[in-house]
């Protein structure tokens, strides 16, 4: 194998989509991602997800999980917990142990199913919080399955995240972007699962294929940027950057003059991961993990979009 093109710098888990994540030292592959990735979602009175997007404010929101939840094989007790805490509020603790209730008519985008309640208690906390009726729902994996776009990821699943398993970012691109902004931001902008170092600012774009820890990952959709970005992390303040300046050099009429035009900006690549499928347990990537590129396409705009 030649030589790594970068290495893992860190690894994000973002339990409850839309919250924070936690930067973790390692995390197990699942068939939908890290484990504990977007496993939480908080909804509507009909089901439907709230995201920043509509509320900032869930940046506020921090999660814990124990430390060992991230070492491979670990089940929870009756003792292990999911803490949450936010301005204002009292810490809430919603057991690891599965709820027993379902709920029906969960969405998120265009998929629909159904969810595990997480009760009245978490409920009352998050409707106070947000200041409008709201719920916890915990993705049922033993029930249902939701899957990724097939034109882009055909056979893959994810529970809660946007669209794939895993986004993956680089310090390089983070570092080219807040050469050009007047206030540099950090990475928690951009909220991605796995953030490399040492290889060339938004060499990730052309990643079609490659190996971290013997794991194969494909490239399979540079991930178009939403409002999010936009919305300091540490305040739930939304502003007009990063997204302003991502337009004049990262936008599909900059890297895709010739292809159809939708209006976005790019940072960071979805991706899949080919070993997620066979069912084997003990999979991980850890901090410090060269990435070596195995296949790249030649531009930016002969990447999936």
């Amino acid at each position: 194998m030649s030589q790594p093109t970068a290495k893992v710098k860190s690894i994000f888990v973002y339990p409850i989509k839309s919250c924070r994540g936690i930067s973790v030292s390692q995390a197990a592959i699942t068939s939908t991602g890290f484990r504990w990735d977007r496993q939480w979602l908080i909804v509507n009175s009909n089901g439907r997800m709230y995201t920043q997007r509509v509320e900032p404010k869930l940046a506020l929101i921090e999660v814990e999980l124990p430390l060992e939840a991230f070492c491979v094989g670990w089940e929870p007790s009756k003792n292990s917990y999911l803490v949450i805490r936010a301005p204002g509020m009292n810490v809430l603790k919603i057991p690891l142990s599965s709820p027993c209730d379902k709920v029906d008519g969960v969405s998120v985008w265009s998929w629909t199913g159904s969810a595990l309640d997480e009760g009245a208690e978490a409920a009352k906390w998050f409707s106070s919080y947000l200041g409008k009726p709201s719920r916890l729902v915990r993705f049922d994996a033993e029930s249902v399955s939701r899957a990724t776009d097939p034109n882009y990821a055909r056979g893959y699943k994810t529970m809660f995240s946007d669209q794939y398993p895993f986004l993956l970012a680089s310090q390089g691109s983070l570092d080219a972007l807040n050469k050009i902004l007047r206030e540099p931001i950090p990475i928690n902008r951009f909220r991605p699962n796995i953030l490399v170092d040492g290889c060339e600012p938004f060499s990730e774009d052309l990643w079609k294929e490659i190996k971290i820890n013997k794991m194969t990952f494909y490239g399979v959709k540079l991930c178009s940027r939403c409002k999010v970005p936009s919305i300091c992390q540490e305040t739930g303040i939304p502003g007009s950057e990063p997204t302003q300046t991502l337009k004049s050099f990262r936008s599909d009429k900059v890297l895709r003059p010739n292809k159809k035009q939708q209006g976005q900006v790019y940072f960071g690549q979805n991706m899949v991961c080919k070993d997620s499928m066979n069912g084997e347990r003990g999979k991980v990537i850890r901090v410090g993990d060269p990435v070596y590129v195995m296949q790249m396409v030649a531009s930016a705009a002969d990447a999936a979009a």
